[in-house]
């Protein structure tokens, strides 16, 4: 039963990866492209949770834990970036 769900969840999230990384290429905006490298980060972050799961460990915790604020912090400075460009279209 264990090996079902393991094998159901890498295929879920190898599909999500994989369109991910399709958005990230094709992506007509920077928001866009910003949005599914943030999606890919937090995939990334499901699989180490599945393995820390499976295995029963917390190696890699403090990577769990990096990689979320990176993706956070990106996300971000993103999102601030594009509101002020829009913000000075605006007012020009």
């Amino acid at each position: 039963m264990m090996q079902t769900v393991l094998t159901v969840t890498a295929v879920v999230l190898s599909l999500a990866a994989a369109g991910a990384i399709v958005r990230i290429g094709r992506g007509p905006s920077l928001l866009d492209r910003v949005l599914a490298a943030d999606v890919l980060l937090a995939i990334f972050g499901a699989a180490l949770c599945i393995d820390m799961a499976v295995n029963r460990h917390l190696n890699n915790l403090m990577l769990l834990v990096a990689i979320s604020l990176i993706g956070f912090v990106g996300s971000v400075t993103v999102a601030r970036f594009v509101a002020e460009r829009r913000e000075g279209a605006r007012e020009s």
